[in-house]
């Protein structure tokens, strides 16, 4: 019998990368990580999963895991993703969100990886025209973050017209919530994720919380946003490795519900969910925030027969304040 070839998971020990292992575990795949643990946590890597630490801008790490490891997928989350620190040091995301992509794609040629998954943001769209958001519409991203994610697609694109690569780029609104079975969450205390924020003030890690901008063109002054649970964005990825294997062409497609909630909205949602009433201070508008992100997710449904399982605002909150329980629980015995 033929091994089942493996699938190698860049920054598979961060937030969204240890939840797409586990769905990879799960599906009966193999998956192996790669991570630097720069925000990431090896506890958050199964122990039976083979790991690696180091960089995906490590040529001669990255080859050498392709061949040991019979390598023939890379899914690859290993990114910066914080958009006012990309605009406060540009060069420093251009580096690690495009070049070192670069870097990864190249190997992944050379070693004859035939799929390529990559870890997307709605960010490439900037201020769109037009709501909910389809993936046709114009890329015109404000930030560097945006524009760094939108260069590894251009590249991805390009690779795929002049070599053997498939691709497929999965373009995410805002991912929150955790492992409904306890396994993983977002482990880091400085994440700046809005439900992330909300559910350390409730839990008494942050002293409140602040929120930014409360003049923008919405219902409510605040921004809003498309909330997608992590375990259905984890699925949308196995959805896209069974479209690519079974013969699918190259694609992108967002991912998110179609619908979205505001700030202010969601904050009080976590309120509501934890029974807390943390204090919220509003202050001025942060650079590259667009006012509304809600995507259109015909495209997953009708490509990909993506079905979410997870749509819904409480049930997303109440995995995110059981998985910030469990960590002050590991924090109180000595494990982190």
């Amino acid at each position: 019998m033929t091994a089942r070839k493996q699938i190698l998971v860049t920054g598979g020990a961060g937030y969204i990368g240890s939840h797409m292992v586990l769905a990879l575990l799960d599906a009966g795949e193999t998956p192996v990580v790669l991570d630097n643990l720069s925000t990431g946590t090896r506890l958050a890597v199964p122990a039976d999963v083979p790991f690696y630490e180091g960089d995906c801008g490590d040529p001669s790490l990255v080859e050498s895991i392709i061949r040991e490891r019979d390598i023939d997928t890379i899914i690859h989350f290993a990114a910066s993703i914080v958009v006012p620190v990309s605009v406060a040091d540009p060069l420093a995301y251009y580096e690690n969100n495009t070049v070192k992509s670069r870097s990864l794609i190249e190997r992944a040629v050379r070693a004859g990886v035939s799929t390529f998954i990559f870890s997307s943001t709605a960010a490439v769209y900037g201020n769109p025209e037009s709501v909910p958001v389809r993936e046709d519409s114009l890329t015109s991203p404000i930030n560097p973050y945006g524009r760094s994610k939108l260069m590894t697609e251009w590249m991805l694109s390009d690779t795929a017209h002049a070599r053997p690569l498939k691709y497929f780029a999965l373009r995410y609104f805002n991912v929150a919530g955790a492992d409904p079975a306890g396994r993983s969450g977002q482990s880091s205390p400085d994440a700046t994720h809005l439900i992330k924020v909300a559910v350390q003030a409730a839990t008494g890690k942050r002293s409140g919380m602040d929120v930014f901008g409360t003049d923008y063109p919405t219902p409510d002054g605040s921004c809003v946003r498309d909330y997608v649970h992590v375990s259905d964005l984890a699925q949308a990825h196995l959805d896209a490795l069974r479209h690519l294997r079974g013969g699918g062409e190259s694609a992108v497609s967002n991912i998110g519900y179609g619908h979205g909630f505001s700030v202010l909205e969601v904050i009080e949602a976590v309120k509501k969910e934890s029974g807390v009433d943390f204090e919220v201070r509003l202050k001025d508008r942060r650079s590259g925030d667009p006012a509304v992100l809600v995507a259109s997710n015909e495209r997953a449904q009708s490509l990909l027969k993506w079905t979410p399982r997870y749509d819904s605002l409480p049930v997303i909150i109440r995995d995110a304040l059981a998985w910030e329980r469990k960590l002050s629980e590991r924090l109180s015995a000595g494990r982190t």
